[in-house]
């Protein structure tokens, strides 16, 4: 089995980085935390020009997807960037709403393709609050098998990251849909949710990591640089271990969710399930995941979560006092990692679906 990138999908990363390289993402996070959504939208447009929503969305309705490969690769950047916004909701929300079908699907699957549309979520079994549900054009709920576009929501509630806030939809609404296909697709949506969410903390733990290295490099201590101590190498190389035992169990996940249970499309070479084996020609309903993708993006999950946090609590020791600060721009970071490792499945969920197959 193959897992190295082609060279589209990694210029595709490439062109991301230096999108928002240029944006001041920490900039944009702080006024999103704040309140002020719109440097946030704007940023969430051009990410939408660039097709990282459409990766998500059948072409049927305006998509490029599913893509699962390059929406982890697009994921990784905005996680490294810290890009603030429902990203792992709407890419679910894709799953969701082509599985559901219906009117719900008609109108708002080309908005998120486009970027135009920003939506949050809740599903039964992952908690009860949709993130920045404020923010969001819409909310929707699933109960059993009845998908519904939430009324409102209520006050938000604490979160670790101030850029992340928390809200429980308000009860009701009419069902937009309903129906076993609907219980099949949140199933679905879970799986991208907590996919694009590995990918997220993945993302957030290498520039934490990036980060430390190039402070450890510059502070000294007895005339030398601390990052020549021994024990500082290895805390670091822990870390390094962890998100390079973290990133094929990704992209091992992301080719399970491309592959049907009949394996690759048609026109893969035999042998080789490649990074680009997702296919386009028929949108999402029609194409089902491999058996054993939940376990293979529960695996992911908790090991890019687990080495994000742990990329964060090294960051915050090697940083001393001033990672405590608001700041350092690596704050935001740091509220960041441990989040993510926990939403859409913590540590122990993820682990229990692993044993079960």
């Amino acid at each position: 089995m193959r897992f190295l990138l082609t060279d589209e999908q990694r210029e595709f990363g490439r062109s991301l980085d230096a999108l928002l390289t240029a944006a001041d993402t920490p900039a944009v996070l702080r006024a999103w935390a704040a309140g002020d959504h719109g440097p946030g939208r704007d940023l969430w447009g051009r990410l939408g020009d660039a097709g990282v929503f459409a990766l998500a969305v059948p072409e049927a309705y305006g998509g490029v997807g599913p893509l699962p490969v390059e929406t982890a690769v697009a994921c990784v950047e905005l996680g490294r960037h810290a890009v603030p916004g429902p990203v792992a909701e709407t890419l679910a929300a894709g799953a969701l709403l082509a599985g559901a079908g219906g009117t719900a699907a008609d109108e708002w699957l080309p908005g998120i393709a486009s970027g135009t549309a920003v939506v949050s979520l809740t599903l039964e079994g992952y908690g009860p609050y949709a993130p920045d549900a404020d923010a969001a054009d819409a909310v929707f709920t699933v109960t059993g098998d009845e998908l519904r576009l939430a009324p409102g929501h209520g006050a938000p509630s604490a979160s670790a990251d101030p850029a992340r806030r928390l809200f429980r939809p308000k009860p009701g609404g009419a069902p937009v849909a309903e129906g076993p296909a609907v219980r099949a697709a949140a199933r679905a949506a879970g799986d991208r949710a907590a996919f694009a969410t590995a990918a997220l903390a993945l993302g957030c733990g290498e520039e934490l990591l990036r980060a430390t290295v190039a402070y450890v490099q510059q502070r000294t201590q007895f005339g030398v640089p601390v990052g020549s101590f021994q024990a500082v190498k290895h805390r670091l190389a822990d870390t390094l271990l962890g998100l390079e035992f973290a990133r094929p169990l990704l992209y091992g996940a992301a080719v399970e969710l491309a592959s049907g249970p009949c394996g690759p499309r048609a026109g893969t070479e035999p042998g080789r399930a490649s990074a680009d084996s997702a296919g386009t020609e028929a949108p999402a309903e029609s194409a089902e995941a491999s058996p054993g993708a939940g376990a293979a993006v529960a695996a992911a999950k908790v090991a890019a979560g687990e080495a994000g946090y742990a990329a964060a609590r090294t960051a915050l020791q090697l940083h001393g006092a001033i990672g405590y600060t608001e700041e350092l721009d690596l704050a935001w970071w740091l509220r960041r990692a441990r989040p993510l490792r926990d939403a859409w499945g913590t540590p122990s969920a993820c682990r229990a679906r692993v044993l079960a197959g």
